[in-house]
């Protein structure tokens, strides 16, 4: 459970500063909006860091495949990054429904892959990385 919870936490945190941004785009604060933002996609991508540099890596390892799980997280990451340029831009040029267009998608878009993550693959990490699960969350604090 150890590493189920701290990334668990991670996601909340990432959950809040984005409830603030869509807060303050609502409310057509564009300088706010982008400040909570930042933090969200400073948060989010630090946290895909975590995974895709520490969490993974220990786990294909321990699993002795890079196929599978890991491989289909890599991939949604890479769509939340498309999508976190495409919410700056919308951000940048103060374009409020095309804020909440791609908002709507991103949220989507996370609630399905934190619940992939949450419900299976750090279950999965709890598992097999057992006694290396306190040192990796360690490792990822650091970061």
């Amino acid at each position: 459970m150890v590493i189920s919870n701290y990334m668990r936490d991670e996601h909340r945190s990432c959950d809040e500063s984005f409830a603030k941004a869509e807060q303050a785009a609502n409310n057509g604060d564009f300088k706010e909006t982008f400040k909570h933002f930042e933090d969200f996609m400073v948060e989010t991508l630090n946290h895909f860091a975590k995974e895709e540099d520490i969490l993974f890596p220990a786990f294909e390892e321990a699993a002795g495949s890079t196929e599978g799980p890991t491989m289909v997280m890599r991939h949604e990451h890479n769509q939340v990054r498309q999508l976190l340029e495409q919410m700056r831009e919308a951000i940048e040029s103060e374009d409020k429904d095309r804020f909440f267009s791609v908002a709507d998608t991103l949220m989507i878009l996370l609630q399905q892959h934190n619940m992939k993550e949450e419900q299976m693959l750090y279950a999965m990490c709890d598992r097999i990385l057992g006694p290396q699960a306190d040192g990796l969350v360690e490792k990822m604090k650091e970061r």
